[in-house]
């Protein structure tokens, strides 16, 4: 793909999420997957004032179909290859891998790639899948929230991902105590009782504390105070012996556990001393049978931590594979969970399933399916590069298998009244144009009362238009009939008549839209997602209030 048809593809989806493709945003989205055409900056300029401007003089229609098109054509290639590297040293049917969510809110967009990915390599390998709740009580900024277990149970059997075996570390405490105390008896590990500031300091500088020297016993003993509750909250944690002159100061005598009075949400105030990610991990991953480990990029701590501690007890190791950070752009798409958590309990957002929160269970209320976010994750590979993807592709992955399943229907956000002279009481319209064998719907039609969208009669008043699945008629308050001909280059509008049905469609951004209807939607089931012509994929959620959800164009 050379650059003119680069900067054309980014064209259409602004265009199609925007209504007009703008110059700087498509200059953006270029240079953000060919970094190198900033060289030519002025080249690349003119290359989008070129494309942009030939693309806004298309019809929102011509545009759809130039993406669909396009999107077909574009990754084409893309299935015929296998999509994702071989793992490492992996032995088919010995592969076992996990899953490890932190509970402080639901799986979101993001979370999938991590989901997606195991799953993938563990169905290649037909292996073993581990879901493992990594519910440490965390930090008072990230707190545990009771209903994320079964929010991510809910989201992970919605994608379709099977897993084997289920395990929360908030039922292993005994275990890591048991290994925490085997540490301190081979004097790898110690309970320092230096303040945070005094940590930080001598990591810095490498010096080794006091503490350090402490015997077997008293460690041991420290150790059991922290454990019955003597020994107060950030008054001691027990640390690992490296090397305080190592290059990296983060690596150097490294925390393994800590105090913390905190109430968890499945085990109350049973225990008072957690561990510390990397520590469980080391433990768990070993005792588990891991044997390939996917994680972000920036966990390289962890990946030394894990690796000292097996090389400790010399056991067998797992192989760590890398993955860079996704960003998707797209305006409130950044919501961390702990600030979402707040939104909700102020009331600003609605739950978990608010669009806003780009949760599984909000993707689920607009209407996208499973397969689509799997195929943009998986198309997206494992690489450690950082990704910055429009949210369009994932759009236009969902698009490619609803438009198939989404029936059409008539719905006018704006609606303005005109009148038809022509005599007519009813038209029949296909269910979707390209599967005849659904039938029609017959739509009751009172010529006196014809709503269109203000913007299309602002737009194209005195001008033939055609009403979509009636004819051309010349636009005005009182428009005349043209012909029953349909012309390609006439555009094209939608409308509705009496009776109609009053609906509202939710927005990604939260906002809700009225709009008026064809009666015929009443007959949609809750869950039923259709294709309001002009307008865009939208899912029926609450057939009371008739409130759908919109999805994308």
């Amino acid at each position: 793909m050379n650059l003119r048809e680069v900067a054309y593809k980014y064209a259409l989806l602004n265009a199609n999420e925007h209504g007009k493709a703008k110059e700087d945003a498509v200059i953006k989205r270029v240079i953000a997957e060919f970094p190198d055409v900033k060289k030519d900056i002025k080249n690349l300029i003119g290359i989008v004032k070129e494309v942009v401007n030939e693309v806004n003089l298309l019809s929102r229609e011509e545009i759809e179909k130039k993406i669909l098109e396009l999107n077909i054509s574009e990754f084409k290639k893309e299935e015929k290859k296998e999509i994702l590297p071989e793992l490492p040293d992996a032995e088919y049917g010995k592969v076992v891998m996990r899953l490890a969510p932190f509970p402080s809110g639901p799986l979101h967009i993001g979370n999938a790639r991590m989901v997606l990915l195991n799953e993938y390599y563990v169905r290649k390998y037909n292996g073993k899948l581990i879901l493992f709740y990594d519910d440490t009580i965390g930090s008072e900024e990230k707190p545990i929230d009771k209903d994320a277990y079964w929010l991510i149970k809910d989201g992970l059997d919605w994608l379709g991902v099977k897993y084997d075996e289920v395990f929360y570390k908030s039922d292993r405490l005994e275990i890591y105590y048991k290994y925490a105390e085997e540490l301190i008896k081979m004097e790898k590990a110690y309970v320092c009782t230096c303040s945070k500031e005094e940590i930080q300091k001598n990591r810095r500088l490498g010096v080794e504390c006091a503490c350090r020297k402490r015997s077997v016993e008293e460690n041991l003993d420290l150790f059991k105070r922290m454990l019955d509750g003597t020994i107060a909250e950030g008054k001691a944690v027990v640390r690992l012996k490296t090397d305080m002159k190592h290059p990296n100061p983060a690596f150097r005598d490294r925390v393994l556990l800590r105090i913390s009075e905190r109430e968890h949400p499945r085990v109350g105030r049973k225990y008072r001393v957690w561990p510390m990610l990397e520590f469980s991990w080391a433990i768990d991953d070993y005792l588990i049978g891991t044997t390939h480990i996917l994680r972000g990029k920036e966990l390289v701590i962890e990946d030394m931590m894990q690796d000292y501690i097996w090389d400790i007890f010399g056991w067998r190791k797992a192989k760590f594979i890398h993955y860079g950070l996704l960003r998707l752009k797209e305006e409130g798409a950044k919501l961390s969970k702990s600030k979402t958590k707040k939104l909700i309990e102020r009331g600003e957002i609605k739950g978990w399933d608010d669009p806003r929160t780009w949760s599984l269970q909000s993707l689920r209320k607009r209407g996208f399916q499973p397969e689509a976010i799997r195929n943009f994750i998986l198309k997206l590979g494992l690489s450690e590069a950082d990704i910055t993807m429009p949210i369009e592709i994932l759009y236009a992955e969902n698009r490619k298998i609803v438009d198939k399943i989404a029936n059409r229907y008539f719905a006018v956000l704006n609606p303005i009244r005109i009148k038809l002279n022509y005599n007519l009481s009813k038209i029949s319209i296909r269910y979707h144009p390209d599967f005849p064998e659904r039938g029609t719907r017959e739509i009751p039609l009172d010529p006196s009362f014809i709503y269109i969208e203000k913007e299309d009669f602002e737009r194209l008043n005195g001008k033939n238009v055609v009403l979509i699945g009636m004819f051309t008629i010349n636009l005005g308050e009182e428009s005349s009939f043209v012909s029953k001909e349909v012309l390609e280059e006439t555009p094209k509008i939608h409308w509705v008549s009496v009776p109609n049905t009053r609906i509202k469609i939710v927005m990604p951004n939260g906002v809700e839209k009225e709009a008026i209807a064809e009666e015929s939607v009443k007959e949609l089931k809750e869950g039923e997602i259709v294709q309001f012509y002009r307008v865009g994929f939208c899912r029926l959620d609450d057939k009371k209030s008739m409130t759908f959800y919109f999805a994308h164009r």
